[in-house]
């Protein structure tokens, strides 16, 4: 992959607007548009058949697409609770068995809250719950699937830009998703200048090195925050809250990175996706 990839996470309004129903049909839609990502959702759980996960896989593989999908959200790094710990390789093992005929080659897993814990003793059983993962994934012998551990937007849940480069450094085999309007929210607004997106691909680069940084894993959108972070997401139509995409443009195009670029805008993914595509393309004198 020589150029960054844009896509949705899920189906924008305007898919469902324009007739279609079922998500074997968005490869193609994407590809008219001039997309080339798309990430499916289990947030809510793994609920996708294995029979429409190859129609959507074929279709994204005639039309040019990749796969990632996205883990449920329930699932908590964090916990040292010998249930939750379990319940976290069940639902990844889950995910990654969705991801073989969806043809997904990413999947996003969450952090965990901080609760009651210490920072230090949340990290600590963190590491230990992604080691259980990555042993679970191999011994089922599911490895195609590179996990994605995401930056999160709320302050009371792990998932800094510094704490996902130091767990993802623990493996080679781990990328960071890094969620600029997740950190955008926990930061109060400071992942807004180019300044700061360079800071952040220096703390990456110096963390987990140049060939991982220069492929990872991104998701954007508009988020409102309060002190607490993490709100909503918005729209691109959202002029108060950021971050803009534009620095984020800049930066990787003049450090020539080729990350896959998520959009979770509430509604309006497919579009905002392209516009971040042409934003980009601005950058680069495309």
């Amino acid at each position: 992959m020589t150029e960054p990839r844009f896509g949705p996470a899920g189906n924008s309004e305007s898919f469902a607007a324009a007739g279609f129903k079922k998500s074997e049909d968005a490869p193609a839609w994407l590809a008219q548009m001039g997309l080339t990502a798309f990430e499916y959702q289990c947030g809510r759980g793994v609920r996708c058949g294995e029979e429409t996960a190859l129609k959507i896989g074929a279709a994204a593989k005639q039309h040019g697409i990749r796969m990632s999908i996205h883990a449920p959200y329930f699932i908590n790094l964090s916990s040292e609770e010998s249930e939750r710990m379990e319940k976290n390789v069940g639902y990844v093992l889950e995910t990654a068995r969705l991801a073989v005929p969806l043809g997904a080659t990413r999947m996003v897993v969450h952090c965990g809250g901080q609760g009651k814990l210490t920072r230090d003793r949340a990290m600590r059983n963190s590491h230990a719950n992604v080691k259980n993962i990555l042993r679970a994934l191999d011994e089922a012998h599911l490895t195609g699937c590179t996990v994605c551990l995401e930056t999160m937007g709320k302050k009371s849940v792990l998932g800094t830009a510094a704490e996902v480069c130091e767990l993802v450094a623990a493996d080679d085999r781990l990328l960071p998703c890094i969620d600029f309007g997740h950190l955008n929210c926990r930061t109060g607004g400071r992942m807004n200048t180019r300044e700061e997106v360079a800071a952040l691909f220096d703390l990456m680069e110096n963390t987990i090195g140049r060939e991982r940084t220069a492929k990872l894993h991104a998701h954007f959108s508009h988020i409102e925050y309060n002190d607490k972070g993490e709100v909503r997401h918005l729209t691109f139509a959202d002029t108060v809250y950021g971050p803009d995409f534009a620095p984020v443009a800049a930066e990787t195009a003049v450090r020539g990175y080729t990350p896959t670029f998520i959009c979770e805008s509430a509604g309006t993914q497919a579009e905002d996706a392209l516009a971040m595509k042409r934003c980009y393309q601005t950058c680069k004198g495309e």
